[in-house]
């Protein structure tokens, strides 16, 4: 028994080193890196590497649905701290921010992802990540702070646009235009102008 539980600690500790290096590796040297150079980087044999991932596509897809469940987890603490007492308006600001980072961080998996076809199988983070957004976008609402009509969609589609190829003062210029327009009251954050 304690065999099979060594092996299976084993087993996650080598999927986390992988998904690691493919994302160091994909980003590095773009979706083209052979799997014996991930292996290599992950410290892993390349027969280790197969038995998790069948095939690079199989590997990009699962970086991806990593990076979806950070996604999935930061909003749901967001909302948590909105739970707690905190300003809805400055957690979604806050996660907003950190999105941008994270997306333009993870650009060059974005860009595997698309050229390999690779399509996460499981839906569940992104569908918690779009369930706590939304939960996060009523609340700013009900406060006041942020446009009655705007959906999880607009956010999306926002994101869309994000300019993740330029450098971080563009990106944080982008985000203070688009809270602008988000936020009834004038500036971003700025509630005084309006009530």
């Amino acid at each position: 028994m304690t065999e099979g539980r060594t092996l299976r600690a084993d087993a996650v500790r080598n999927r986390k080193k992988i998904l690691a290096a493919a994302r160091e590796q994909v980003t590095a040297h773009g979706p083209d890196v052979g799997m014996d150079e991930i292996a290599t980087a992950a410290g892993v044999a390349v027969g280790t590497l197969y038995r998790h991932f069948p095939t690079k596509t199989d590997l990009v897809a699962a970086v991806m649905e990593e990076f979806v469940a950070r996604i999935a987890d930061d909003i749901e603490a967001a909302c948590g701290r909105v739970a707690a007492g905190g300003r809805a308006w400055d957690e979604l600001t806050g996660f907003l921010a950190r999105l941008i980072e994270a997306a333009a961080t993870d650009q060059a998996i974005k860009a595997a992802t698309q050229t390999l076809g690779a399509v996460p199988d499981d839906k569940a983070d992104e569908d918690r990540a779009s369930t706590a957004l939304a939960n996060l976008i009523r609340t700013a609402q009900s406060d006041g702070d942020l446009h009655p009509d705007i959906s999880v969609a607009d956010i999306y589609l926002l994101f869309s646009s994000v300019p993740t190829d330029c450098p971080p003062t563009t990106r944080t210029r982008w985000l203070t235009l688009v809270l602008f327009g988000l936020n009834p009251h004038g500036r971003a954050g700025d509630r005084t102008s309006a009530r």
